[in-house]
C-alpha cells in the first residue's frame, strides 16, 4: 500500500556521492537502534547491498539514464513489510521519495498517522532542494504580513501557481492560530507551502484584495496547483480536540493529493530494476548469438555456452514478468488515488459538507438508511427504486449503526432510577459527554453543544428514561 510518494527537484549542489552518504546517514543517524543497518562501510559501490533478510540497503546504478537508486526495507515481527525507495535522476535533476507498506497474511494493522520522511529535513538541511519558483521549500511556516501579503492573494486569485500546492491559515475570532503550525508545517515538509496569517487585523486588506474570496476566523485553504482539483477550504469550529480533527484532516488531503500524482517508472524501485533487467537481457540475448554463431566453428563447445545463456535467460525473463507485474499493480494504485482525488474521469454521486464524522462512516450511514427508507414507500418495478438499490449495494449496504445504538439506549434507560457506574460507562461508549446540571444531568452528544438534552438524578416516574431515549434517537441518531 502507498502511503507517500512524491518528486522533488534538486539543485546542482548534489552529486552521486552525496546522495548516496545522505542516505546511508539516513539510516545510521536512525533515533531508532532496531532500524540502523550495523556493518555498512562504502567504499564508492554502485550496486551493493547491505544488511540481512529482513533488514537492508540497497543501491543500483542504471547509467544509461544516469540514475542511482536506493531501497531501504524492514521486516517486522509481525510480518508488516516496509519500503522506503529515493530514486535520483542526475539528467533531470529530480528526486522521488516513496514509502509503500506491504504485510504477509499474520500481519497485524498500523496507525494510519503519518507525516512526510525526515530524509527529506536532511536535503533541507544540507540545503539540496531547488526552490518551487520564489518560495523556498522548508520545514516552517511562512507568515503573512502587511509587507508580504501579496504573496497569498496572488495564490488566491490565481496569478501565481506553485507547484507544491499552498496550504493558508487564518486566524480565529480571538486572533488566535486554529491548529498548531509548527507541527503541520514540518508534517508537510516536502509536500506543500504552509502560510499563516500574522494578525486578525489583516483580514480587511486580504478581503479587499481578495474580494472575499480568502479564509478567515480560523478557516484552512488548501490551492492545488492542478486546476481540476483548485481549491479546498476547511471551516473552523471551537470545540475540545477541534484542533487535531482539523490539522490531521488537513494533512490526509494534502498526502492523498501528493500520492495520487503519476510518477514515471524510472523514478521508481521497480522501474529502475526492470531497466537493468532488460539491458542485461539484451545483453544475454547478443551473446546468445555471438554463440550460436560461434557454434558453426565449435559446435561441442558452443553447446554448453548456449545452455548456461539460456537458462540465465530464463532467469532473467522471470525475474522482469515479477518485477513489471509488481511495477503494473503500482501504476494501477497511483491511478486509482489520481481518478479518485481529480474526479475527471469518474465524478462521486455525493461531495462530504463541512460537517465532521462523530465516529466512522457515520455521514455515509445516514444517507444509506435515508436510501433504504425511501426503497420501503416507493414500487420496486421504477427506475428509481433501481437506481436508489445500485447506490446501496455498491456502498456496502446499511450496517445499522444508529439502531444498534438506539436499541442499547432504549433498554439501557428503560425504567430508569440513576446514572449507575454501568450506564455512565454505556453512555460515553454512545458518544455522549456527561456533566451535572443542578437537579439533572446534561448529555451532549460527542461534545457537539448543538445536540444535547437532560435527563432529572431523581426521575418522577418510570417513564422518564424512555422519553429521554426517544428524544435522543429522534434528534441525534
Amino acid at each position: 500500500m502507498l502511503l507517500f510518494s512524491t518528486v522533488l527537484e534538486i539543485n546542482n549542489l548534489m552529486t552521486k556521492e552525496d546522495f548516496i552518504q545522505l542516505a546511508i546517514e539516513w539510516n545510521q543517524g536512525s533515533p531508532h537502534s532496531e532500524n540502523i543497518i550495523q556493518g555498512i562501510n562504502w567504499k564508492g559501490e554502485r550496486n551493493i547491498r547491505y544488511g540481512t533478510d529482513s533488514l537492508w540497503l540497497a543501491i543500483e546504478e542504471y547509467r544509461n539514464q544516469n540514475i542511482i537508486a536506493i531501497r531501504y526495507e524492514k521486516i517486522e515481527r509481525d510480518g508488516v513489510v516496509w519500503d522506503t525507495d529515493y530514486v535520483m535522476n542526475f539528467n533531470d535533476m529530480k528526486m522521488s521519495i516513496r514509502l509503500d507498506r506491504s504485510y504477509l497474511e499474520v500481519a497485524l494493522a498500523v496507525n494510519p498517522s503519518f507525516s512526510t520522511p525526515h530524509f527529506i529535513t536532511l536535503l533541507i538541511e544540507k540545503g539540496y532542494l531547488k526552490s518551487d519558483g520564489d518560495m523556498p521549500i522548508s520545514r516552517g511556516p511562512v507568515a503573512i504580513s502587511e509587507d508580504n501579503v501579496e504573496i497569498l492573494t496572488n495564490v488566491i486569485n490565481g496569478r501565481k501557481k506553485y507547484h507544491l500546492p499552498v496550504v493558508y491559515i487564518s486566524r480565529t475570532y480571538y486572533d488566535e492560530e486554529p491548529i498548531n503550525v509548527q507541527r503541520i508545517a514540518g508534517r508537510l515538509k516536502g509536500v506543500a507551502h504552509v502560510l499563516v496569517e500574522k494578525s486578525l487585523q489583516l483580514n480587511d486588506r486580504i478581503r479587499e484584495l481578495c474580494d472575499s474570496k480568502n479564509e478567515y476566523y480560523g478557516a484552512i485553504g488548501i490551492y492545488y496547483p492542478n486546476p481540476a482539483i483548485g481549491h479546498r477550504r476547511y471551516l473552523y469550529r471551537e470545540y475540545e480536540g477541534s484542533d487535531i480533527i482539523l490539522l490531521e484532516k488537513v494533512i490526509r488531503n494534502v498526502i492523498q493529493y501528493s500520492n495520487s500524482q503519476l510518477v514515471d517508472t524510472l523514478y521508481t524501485w521497480q522501474g529502475v530494476s526492470n531497466a537493468l533487467l532488460r539491458d542485461r537481457l539484451s545483453s544475454q540475448r547478443a551473446e546468445r548469438m555471438a554463440a550460436e554463431t560461434a557454434k558453426k566453428q565449435a559446435e561441442s563447445e558452443a553447446d554448453q555456452l548456449i545452455e548456461s545463456v539460456d537458462e540465465e535467460l530464463q532467469k532473467l525473463q522471470r525475474q522482469i514478468e515479477d518485477l513489471t507485474h509488481a511495477n503494473e499493480a503500482l501504476l494501477y494504485e497511483n491511478q486509482g488515488l489520481r481518478a479518485k482525488l481529480n474526479g475527471i474521469d469518474t465524478i462521486p454521486i455525493l461531495y462530504l459538507g463541512d460537517e465532521d464524522e462523530f465516529f466512522p462512516n457515520e455521514i455515509k450511514e445516514m444517507i444509506l438508511v435515508a436510501l433504504e427508507e425511501k426503497l420501503a414507500k416507493i414500487d420496486s418495478k421504477t427506475r428509481q427504486a433501481d437506481i436508489l438499490k445500485d447506490v446501496v449495494y455498491n456502498n456496502g449496504g446499511c450496517q445499522h449503526i444508529a439502531s444498534q445504538k438506539a436499541q442499547k439506549l432504549k433498554s439501557a434507560l428503560k425504567g430508569y432510577k440513576n446514572v449507575s457506574s454501568s450506564m455512565r460507562q454505556l453512555l460515553t461508549e454512545l458518544g455522549f459527554v456527561i456533566s451535572e446540571e443542578g437537579k439533572h444531568y446534561k448529555l451532549t452528544y460527542y461534545g457537539d453543544g448543538r445536540y444535547w438534552t437532560t435527563i432529572a438524578k431523581s426521575p418522577s416516574d418510570n417513564r422518564t428514561g424512555t422519553n429521554v431515549a426517544l428524544t435522543i434517537i429522534k434528534n441525534m441518531l
